[in-house]
């Protein structure tokens, strides 16, 4: 993970959150008052998000005490102490939410990804996620996906040339759109090239895609196609794929299956603060 994205990031996300001052905890709270959080798992789950609380809670007051109980990728068992961060009340407090927010949805997408890897063991298949992530959050999403055992599809529509549905209409073939692609991109750049018919499959082939994406295909259909697919050319199966029909996905001998539902309709984790001051609860 980028530390030095990470910061700006986080920096942009209190700046949110507290504006010119938390009047809740500056109100009441003097700058001496001290305490701390424990954080825990109210769940079960696969933890992600030791960077946010250790960088988030020192960038707030560098004074602040974190250790990490914790490490991305442990599995949790509800009640387990994931860190404990002592210091001033007033920066415990401002950081609270926003750190809790962020380490809630990577550990659910961590869990999700985790559990998708499980669901496919015996088998070829990778798992892999997509585009489908929260704007301004990529970053901490696919490395979500990444403690969870699973693999990252592309960064951004900057480092791998995927031509769907939309792009071979508007070139008028997959052959022209992929010869274009080709003529002007680098060696180092791979071409996708999304399908939906046995003759779209062909053509792909010929044109010398890298990656061929059976789009919405079942299983059935993607277990006849492959035998047609050369070697060299990675396939990958996406759309309408959950948890529930991903095994079968996964026995049709595909290489890499792509789920949206990783990051974009993810359940956060139920992780939670307990919280003390002067060795009382409160």
């Amino acid at each position: 993970m980028n530390k030095i994205k990470l910061q700006e990031m986080l920096k942009q996300f209190f700046n949110e959150d507290i504006g010119d001052g938390d009047l809740s905890s500056e109100t009441i709270f003097s700058p001496k008052e001290q305490g701390s959080f424990t954080f825990y798992a109210k769940e079960d789950g696969i933890f992600c998000g030791a960077d946010i609380i250790e960088t988030g809670f020192r960038l707030l007051d560098p004074a602040l005490e974190v250790t990490l109980l914790k490490d991305d990728g442990e599995e949790l068992r509800k009640g387990d102490k994931i860190a404990v961060i002592e210091g001033s009340l007033r920066s415990l407090l401002s950081g609270e939410r926003v750190i809790l927010n962020l380490i809630q949805r990577m550990s659910g997408i961590a869990t999700n990804a985790r559990r998708a890897v499980e669901l496919t063991e015996g088998t070829r298949a990778k798992i892999c996620d997509t585009r489908k992530t929260m704007p301004g959050l990529r970053m901490l999403d696919k490395y979500a996906v990444r403690t969870g055992g699973a693999y990252n599809h592309r960064s951004g529509l900057y480092d791998c040339i995927m031509l769907k549905d939309n792009h071979i209409a508007f070139a008028g073939s997959i052959s022209k759109a992929v010869q274009l692609a080709k003529y002007k991109i680098g060696h180092t750049v791979k071409v996708e090239v999304e399908i939906e018919t046995k003759e779209q499959l062909l053509e792909a082939i010929e044109a010398g895609a890298d990656i061929i994406m059976f789009d919405n295909r079942t299983p059935e259909e993607i277990k006849e196609w492959l035998p047609l697919v050369p070697e060299h050319i990675a396939t990958e199966a996406s759309g309408g794929i959950t948890l529930e029909n991903l095994r079968s996905y996964a026995e049709s001998g595909v290489e890499w299956i792509s789920l949206g539902s990783l990051t974009h309709s993810v359940k956060a984790l139920d992780i939670s603060a307990l919280v003390k001051r002067k060795d009382v609860e409160v």
